[in-house]
Order: C-alpha cells, then structure tokens, then sequence
C-alpha cells in the first residue's frame, strides 16, 4: 500500500485481496486498502466472500457499489460437513464519482445463435389473413450474466487462491479499454497481468511475497500460461518441483515490447 503514491492513475483495480478467514499466515486482511485504491483508479472489482464483504464492508464506505458478479465454480472446499458444499466466491465492483464517467464495456457470451431474419410461410389451413409469409428474428449477442461458470485452477495453480482467467477477463474488459491501464495490488500468480497482456491492456502488478514475484515474472515471461504453470509445477526426474535458480530474473514483456511491472 506504501507504493499507492507511486503509481499512475489506472482505468480499474482489479484484485483479489486475502479474506482473512483462516489462521494462515498468508490471509491477513491489510486494514484499510480500498482507501488506498482510491487514490489510484475510480473503480474496482474486489473478489471475496459474503463473510468477508459483511465483516470488513466498513471500509467500503468511501464506494459505491455498482454490481455484483458470482463466480460459479466447477468443484469447492467446506471446513464443515454441516453446512452447503461452497461452489461460488463474489466479485463485487465498486465505483467513486460519476457513474457516467467510467468506462463501461459490457460483455457478451459467444453461444448465442447469429442474428439472422427468417420468413416463414403462413400454413395454408389458417386461410386467407393477410400476407403469405412473416418475419421472426432470432439469435444475436447476449448480455453476459452476473454468474459467471469458469473451472477452478485445481492442479496447475501456482497459489493458493488463483482465479482462473475465463473469470477475470470479463471483469478487467468491463472497466479497462483496449490500451488502458489495471491495477492488481494483490497479485497473487499474476492473472491480472496474463489477462491483460492478452487483451491488450497494460498491468501493474504489486505481490508482497517475493516467491509469488518469481512464479508471476517465470507465468509472463512463458508464451502459453497454462504451460508454464504445469512446467513450473512438473516434478523432475529426481522428483522434485523445479524451481528457478536465484540469480534468474527473466524479464516479462507485455504488448509492444513494453515491460510488466512487478513490485515486491
């Protein structure tokens, strides 16, 4: 949070911070960074938990809130055998001044049957009613919905919390435009940055675990992600993870040659 005033104003945030619901030493909530967010884009998509969305909605207060997307996954995990197995997490977006000020891309799903106009003959049982033959309009885009299906990472994640691509990348398309600018300021595995190099947006990228800085630079320096992450996760022949030696700094470059930005 200590490099907000470091950093250029971005078109959105987009980042999915610890929810701070386990004892791990990883998911501390960092108190106060939707503040700090402010003061870098007028728009965020936040990812969470309704546990975690009422327990620290307080510091939202400076927002609005604009919409709210539910991931769908394809498996999910429950500490308790009492209780319904947790298929979904939350993406909530928020704003700050205009709405109308924003840019907004809303997004559509590609299975819709392509718009086409078909004339149909009139059965010649309902006798003479007028013309032989009418108009019907079927197909066309579809407004994409607020829950959104995408597969977990489970088997190639390179954290512990990765989302998968298919769900950022509606989100970050919503609020970014092609050539803008997103902010992650809890990177993780880098999605926000894969997702971003292949729309054609640029990224900044903020992780402060600095083993999570080296699986972010090895994800985006590769040419397929998915790839990468197995290749980083494949044991050897010795059966050990392979890992990059500490003197390996593979430099990521987005489009046009110009480098991501990956801060520790």
């Amino acid at each position: 949070m200590a490099l907000a005033h470091l950093l250029p104003k971005a078109d959105a945030v987009v980042t999915d911070p610890p929810y701070g619901e386990t004892s791990l030493d990883w998911d501390v909530w960092p108190d106060g960074w939707p503040d700090v967010a402010a003061l870098v884009a007028p728009q965020v998509w936040c990812f969470g938990s309704m546990r975690m969305f009422l327990d620290k909605g307080h510091q939202f207060r400076a927002w609005k809130l604009a919409q709210d997307v539910v991931w769908e996954k394809h498996n999910g995990s429950n500490n308790a055998n009492d209780r319904f197995r947790r298929l979904h997490e939350l993406a909530l977006h928020f704003y700050r001044g205009e709405w109308g000020a924003l840019h907004k891309e809303p997004q559509f799903t590609n299975d819709a049957t392509a718009r086409t106009v078909r004339r149909k003959a009139q059965p010649q049982h309902w006798g003479d009613i007028g013309p032989s033959s009418y108009a019907s309009e079927d197909g066309g885009p579809k407004l994409m919905g607020s829950v959104i299906y995408a597969r977990s990472c489970h088997g190639y994640a390179v954290n512990e919390t990765q989302k998968p691509e298919d769900i950022v990348a509606p989100l970050l398309q919503y609020s970014v435009p092609p050539g803008g600018l997103v902010v992650d300021c809890f990177a993780g595995s880098g999605t926000t940055g894969a997702v971003a190099r292949k729309t054609g947006r640029r990224a900044i990228l903020i992780e402060k675990r600095e083993a999570q800085c080296r699986a972010i630079v090895n994800r985006l320096s590769q040419g397929d992600l998915l790839a990468a992450n197995v290749r980083a996760n494949a044991p050897g022949a010795d059966g050990r993870l392979a890992r990059a030696p500490d003197d390996r700094q593979p430099r990521a470059r987005g489009q046009g040659g110009r480098p991501w930005r990956v801060a520790c």
